[in-house]
């Protein structure tokens, strides 16, 4: 379905997408669901047992669609990533309904319905999705009706999911409260236009489910429930945002994906409640057999390094500690994928998706690389990924993990006299294609950064694989983001030899990476090409990713999309963080004369970039106090000349 919007901060169709996959999906970080969908997902909360474990489906009392009377002249579907609300209206003699998401309460979901006639009475409808009212269907969760209502129009359950994720173990509770949706709305002679708000609190105590249902309703009293939603979307773009001068296409995705990655991760100085990490569908994704089952990732994880899971040697006879593939987060007891130990030549190939997925020794990388960045560069913050400081490493268990990581390597690799190198053999690198690889390039300059701080280590690397189908971006990011010393030359065959072998429908963050190189390496023409694949994992018309172009994997695949504003954010600014300087080089692909990156916060300070093919211009909006921020200054590497950059 083409999206008939000009606006580009606006998704809208004359119809929905046949995939019910690719409807919008609507989320506080705090509670999920998608538009239409019966059930609804809150955070941390998994049903069934290990090996088994999904979000747990949460009954959703409000999926529901409004109907009208008679002939229906026009329908128009809209997804607003302004204010985080979705509309769904009907012309019919000049009469609409619509309906919206406010995520101001963190446990609330408000939904809304509203009329404006041309006549002095109407009436509507809605056609129920569930397959009752009053209580919630199905679901997860055991539900448990109280004969006697909280409150007056308010109806309340509580159960506890059904399976624990180890035998044993505890049952998470759910509590709900939510103001009933009746199956006919009906506007009273007199009036000309109406709005109905109806609410849904989710939380694991009933505590926490009556305070949310009373914000929400407190706010609604006072006619303030969708302004105070409008004010907070208003809030975290003035803060954070990424605006282009380019194609209405590419503004478009790029606001999608800016919009739901914002979606999934709480606001900074929102009120505290656990927040456990990002899966790649999102919260509103995960229920059995989907999007890898909600579990959260290792690149994925909220809270700082010591909340990374990990695990120790296992018996394996090494040393330090490796990170799970991915894990679950819950509250109940975090369950988590261990890794598999080395393979060597003799060992069979993985069979089960659960071994293949084990064997992902890469992965201790790219968390342990986030914490040596932070070790040389504290206080850096890229748009809404809070870095935060040096307090990881001294309270919060990060110089352990570097340390133990470190630690791991050193205990993996092997002397080759003739060779008069290290190895590093039996690992699969992030091509999953090859899954006994000896000196993974990817992997080795990984472990060579997290080791040479102790002995001097020379590794060898690996040679690539002729002819044969790589699955992902693989050595090319050698160049980025591990920013591994190599000649223009050396980055340029590395994208030459790697891109004509990629799986053309892979997953799709690849080629946001081989875009970032040709951009790095000033090949416009060639870096816009690999940017235009990216659009085989967008859909229409609400610019949901799914992982795999042939439409297969995860759907509002985050971690794709995360890759997207990596091609953007780094690729045409230039940005790379550097021992002593944030560095900028900026270059556009040819349809592209412009960008504006709002939130960037390096040192204490708060940055404005505006960059266009004249000139670059750096704002400082705002500094720090408590501790006071660094103070900058920009400086032409070519010419030496310096600026002082000062607050306003």
């Amino acid at each position: 379905m083409a999206d008939v919007s000009g606006d580009p901060a606006v998704f809208s169709a004359t119809a929905l997408p046949a995939d019910p996959r690719l409807l919008p999906t609507l989320t506080n970080a705090c509670l999920g669901t998608q538009l239409y969908r019966d059930v609804l997902h809150l955070n941390g909360v998994y049903n069934g047992a290990a090996g088994d474990t999904h979000r747990a489906d949460i009954p959703s009392p409000l999926s529901v669609r409004m109907g009208l009377p008679g002939d229906c002249v026009a329908e128009t579907f809209t997804l607003d990533t302004r204010t985080g609300a979705g509309c769904d209206c009907r012309e019919m003699t000049s009469k609409d309904g619509h309906w919206g998401w406010g995520p101001a309460v963190p446990n609330c979901c408000p939904c809304a319905m509203g009329w404006d006639g041309s006549r002095a009475a109407a009436w509507g409808h809605v056609s129920p999705v569930l397959g009752c009212w009053g209580v919630p269907a199905r679901g997860d969760a055991h539900e448990c009706h109280l004969p006697v209502p909280v409150a007056v129009s308010s109806s309340y359950v509580y159960g506890q999911t059904l399976v624990p994720e180890v035998a044993g173990g505890p049952r998470p509770t759910v509590h709900m409260l939510w103001t009933p949706v009746p199956r006919a709305l009906t506007l009273p002679a007199g009036e000309r236009e109406r709005c109905w708000q109806f609410l849904t609190a989710v939380a694991d105590s009933r505590e926490e489910a009556e305070r949310s249902y009373g914000a929400g309703l407190a706010l609604a009293a006072a006619g303030a429930l969708h302004a105070s939603h409008v004010q907070a979307w208003a809030a975290r773009w003035d803060g954070c945002g990424v605006e282009l001068d380019g194609p209405l296409a590419l503004r478009k995705a790029l606001r999608g994906a800016l919009y739901y990655l914002l979606s999934a991760i709480p606001p900074q100085g929102s009120p505290g409640f656990p927040f456990h990490g990002i899966s790649p569908g999102g919260l509103s994704n995960g229920t059995r057999g989907e999007d890898y089952w909600g579990h959260v990732f290792w690149d994925q994880v909220h809270g700082g390094l010591g909340a990374l899971c990990t695990w120790r040697g296992l018996g394996w006879g090494l040393q330090g500690l490796v990170l799970t593939w991915a894990h679950t987060s819950a509250p109940a007891s975090g369950w988590d994928r261990p890794p598999a130990p080395p393979m060597s030549p003799a060992q069979p190939q993985p069979r089960r998706s659960s071994d293949i997925s084990s064997c992902y020794i890469h992965v201790l990388g790219a968390p342990v690389l986030l914490g040596w960045a932070l070790v040389r560069r504290p206080h850096v913050v890229f748009l809404f990924v809070p870095l935060q400081d040096q307090r990881l490493f001294r309270e919060e268990g990060g110089w352990e993990l570097v340390a133990a990581a470190a630690q791991y390597w050193c205990s993996r690799m092997v002397w080759s006299e003739e060779e008069r190198c290290y190895n590093i053999t039996g690992v699969m690198p992030p091509d999953e294609y090859h899954r006994r690889v000896d000196n993974s390039a990817y992997t080795n300059a990984v472990a060579r950064r997290r080791t040479t701080s102790t002995n001097s280590w020379h590794v060898c690397a690996d040679r690539p694989f002729p002819g044969e189908p790589v699955k992902q971006a693989d050595v090319v990011l050698l160049g980025f983001p591990l920013m591994h010393p190599m000649s223009p030359r050396v980055r340029r065959n590395d994208l030459e030899m790697y891109e004509p072998v990629t799986a053309w429908a892979g997953p799709a963050m690849t080629w946001s990476m081989f875009a970032v190189g040709w951009l790095e390496l000033k090949e416009l023409q060639r870096a816009q090409s690999q940017l235009n694949k990216c659009f085989s994992n967008i859909t229409e018309p609400f610019k949901i990713w799914v992982e795999n172009a042939d439409g297969s994997g995860a759907v509002n695949f985050l971690t794709g999309m995360g890759g997207f504003l990596q091609a953007i954010l780094f690729g045409c600014t230039g940005f790379r963080i550097s021992r002593s300087s944030l560095r900028f080089d900026p270059a556009f692909p040819p349809d592209v004369n412009g960008l504006t990156v709002t939130g960037v916060s390096y040192l204490g300070n708060k940055l404005q970039f505006t960059i266009t093919r004249a000139q670059t211009r750096i704002r400082v909006s705002a500094c720090a106090r408590q501790p006071p921020a660094c103070p900058l200054e920009a400086v032409l590497e070519a010419s030496g000349q310096r600026w002082p950059l000062r607050e306003g």
